[in-house]
């Protein structure tokens, strides 16, 4: 089992080094990009619910989940998104593939620990700004990774805890090109900031059953305000345009003063209901701080607000039946949801928010209770009124949970 998850390491390590710019959403400009982490293949197939922990599956949003780990668990999943991008007079599509998370929790008494990768946010756009006296294009890349850390407690049977440490890396570039009428050479900025710094996530999670045979959920995650740095540094040239592209010279760099950003605060809670391996329906709730700007280019557009943010999910599952022996589709675990979120940016007087609908489909595999997990959510993000784009998009995730039983005493030496 460890050497498969090597190799699965290894393939996904690759495919994610040459697939880092995974958006072309001109809203990742804000910001430190759009968010590309919603949860696990399992919960965004659920609307993005993280209330429901199991002892099979990760929770990679609530840290208490790692206490109900009953078995060594290595999960890794992605995507592909396919983007169709319009104005009131244009459109174009586009798409994008892209490494979600990767990692492993590992249960030890009444202990839980996990620990992986999360390629949290991205930047990618293109944006063209033509007018009368010259055009200018601006284009970004990067996006901002978190390597986290958890661990968890099960105080009771029913009530556990745990707190995650995620230090966050990455690097985001902003890049700038002008020409003016009656002017022979172009210009070009260009503006990096290198991220790097901590925070931490305290998650709560109660599991109780209730006379009926149902089990009542309810989970709690806060996520305080926490400063990381950006060291920045700028480069300004002058540009020949030719066949080929772009040919800058006199080329000057500058380092820009280091500063501090602050991640704004989150606080989710949820509730759900449902039957032990027949069903699930459950609800959540979030509310965060404004995104921070750490752009120091002029925005693309007159009227930009940084204001709080919120979201809304709904979902669940169903399973015909678990433990079936003769229907293989019976133990298929079958999932669907539903979510709101108003990002908190405001452009041009228009609030940019983001709805989605979602499905998917866990499929038992082996004998070990791992399972591959299929997602499609179809989504819409932005508006075309004042002048944006409004995003339509549909993505198809993949994951897997793979099971495996470490700590095993030994009955003969």
């Amino acid at each position: 089992m460890i050497k498969r998850f090597i190799v699965i390491v290894a393939l996904f390590s690759a495919f994610w080094a040459k697939a880092q710019e995974n958006t072309t959403s001109p809203y990742s400009y804000y910001g430190v990009g759009l968010t590309n982490f919603k949860g696990t293949v399992e919960n965004r197939a659920m609307g993005g619910l993280s209330t429901f922990s199991d002892s099979i599956h990760m929770n990679l949003t609530n840290p208490a989940g790692y206490a109900r780990l009953a078995r060594t668990v290595y999960t890794v999943g992605g995507s592909a998104e396919s983007t169709k991008q319009e104005t009131l007079n244009e459109e174009d599509r586009t798409k994008n593939v892209s490494l979600d998370y990767l990692g492993l929790g590992v249960p030890v008494g009444r202990f839980g620990f996990g620990l992986g990768l999360i390629p949290y946010s991205s930047v990618g756009y293109r944006i063209f700004d033509i007018d009368e006296d010259g055009a200018s294009r601006l284009r970004g890349r990067g996006g901002m990774n978190k390597v986290f850390l958890s661990a968890a407690y099960a105080i009771t049977r029913d009530l556990s805890v745990g707190v995650n440490a995620d230090y966050n890396f990455g690097n985001i570039q902003h890049r700038r090109t002008v020409l003016r009428d009656g002017i022979q050479y172009g210009t070009r900025d260009i503006d990096r900031s290198d991220i790097s710094g901590f925070n931490f996530n305290f998650g709560i999670d109660y599991q109780t059953k209730l006379n009926s045979g149902l089990k009542l959920h309810a989970s709690a995650v806060y996520t305080p305000e926490a400063d990381i740095t950006t060291d920045s540094y700028r480069e300004i040239s002058s540009v020949l345009f030719t066949a080929s592209g772009e040919s800058p010279f006199n080329i000057k760099s500058f380092d820009v003063e280091s500063q501090d950003i602050t991640l704004p605060s989150k606080a989710t809670l949820g509730l759900g209901i449902g039957r032990p391996n027949k069903w699930f329906v459950g609800g959540e709730y979030s509310a965060f701080g404004s995104i921070p700007e750490i752009s120091v280019f002029s925005t693309p557009v007159n009227d930009v607000e940084y204001n709080d943010g919120k979201a809304y999910r709904l979902g669940g599952y169903f399973v015909p039946e678990y433990s079936s022996l003769t229907s293989y589709l019976n133990r298929v675990v079958y999932r669907l949801g539903g979510r709101f979120e108003e990002t908190g940016l405001q452009l041009n007087g228009e609030s940019i928010d983001e709805f989605g609908i979602s499905f998917g489909l866990g499929l038992p595999i082996g004998g070990d209770f791992s399972n591959l997990n299929l997602g499609l959510e179809y989504g819409q993000r932005g508006t075309t009124s004042s002048g944006l784009i409004q995003e339509n998009f549909f993505k198809l995730s993949i994951g897997l949970s793979l099971n495996d039983q470490w700590f095993v005493k030994r009955k003969f030496n």
